[in-house]
This record gives C-alpha cells, structure tokens and sequence, in this order.
C-alpha cells in the first residue's frame, strides 16, 4: 500500500536534458551545414563543366558537318533543336548563361572561369 509520502514515478526529461539535447544538435548542425553547402557548389562546378563539354562536342560535330573553319563563330541557336546536336538549351547549375563562340575557343559559362565554370 502507497502512502502519500510515496515518491512518484518521474515522467520525461528534465529543462536541463532537453538543453543538452539542442546543444549536441546544433553543434553536429555546424559542422555538417559547410561541408554540405561546399558539395553542393562542387556538383554545380562539375555540372556546368559537363555541359560546356556537351557543347563543345556538339560545336565540333556541327563544323563537320557544315564545313566550317577553325575561326568561324557558332550561334548556340545553330546547336539547339530536336533534329540538331543538342536537344535543349542547357542551363546552368548556378544560374548563369552559355555562349558558343569560335570553333577554335572553348564554349564560356557566364558565371565565370574564376569560379570553375571553364572547361576542365
């Protein structure tokens, strides 16, 4: 039989245990948030690189094709359609735009060499 000075059962946590809890989270949180944003920007590069290789393969098919010279400028207009060499306008990760130029140029990103988006 209880009596009333009986000790009661202890349900949940205490201020303490759940302050301890949010601090181990946020401390995990600023560890990984950099590491993640730092991938995010290294897949951007990489997918920009992909796509200006894409588009200088499909320059070079293109001058083949039309016997074009090495100093020739191609439009990306001359690249893009269904029946064409690339099927759609590719964009970039980051946001920025692509231009052809000369057969004998690498295709540039609008974001930049100084940020990665260059040919590799």
């Amino acid at each position: 039989m209880l009596t009333r000075f009986a000790k009661k059962a202890r349900h949940g946590f205490t201020l303490v245990e759940i302050m301890i809890v949010v601090l181990i989270i946020g401390i995990l949180l600023a560890i990984a948030i950099p590491n993640f944003l730092k991938a995010r920007e290294t897949s951007q590069v990489k997918s920009c690189q992909a796509n200006i290789k894409q588009i200088a393969s499909a320059k070079e098919q293109y001058a083949i094709d039309f016997k074009k010279a090495s100093t020739d400028t191609i439009n990306l207009s001359d690249l893009i359609g269904s029946d064409k060499y690339l099927k759609s306008t590719p964009s970039c990760p980051s946001g920025g735009t692509y231009t052809a130029g000369a057969l004998n140029a690498d295709a540039t990103c609008s974001i930049g060499a100084t940020a990665g988006h260059k040919m590799p």
